[in-house]
């Protein structure tokens, strides 16, 4: 998602978009180091940034 796109969630939506990003990023990790595979480092990657941006986007509101 965009940042602006989020901005334009309400709280609420954010807390619970960022609960599901935190366990895909736990269900990638596992599978990642079970199989030894490169090939979820990618999308990884862009989960912790798009939790990155929604922790951010939190503060920036108080809502954290």
């Amino acid at each position: 998602m965009k940042t602006k796109e989020l901005r334009a969630l309400s709280n609420e939506e954010l807390r619970k978009k960022l609960v599901d990003l935190k366990k895909d990023l736990i269900r990638g990790m596992t599978k990642r180091l079970q199989k030894s595979s490169t090939e979820k480092t990618a999308a990884i990657k862009k989960i912790r940034r798009e939790i990155a941006k929604i922790i951010t986007i939190l503060k920036e509101k108080g809502g954290r």
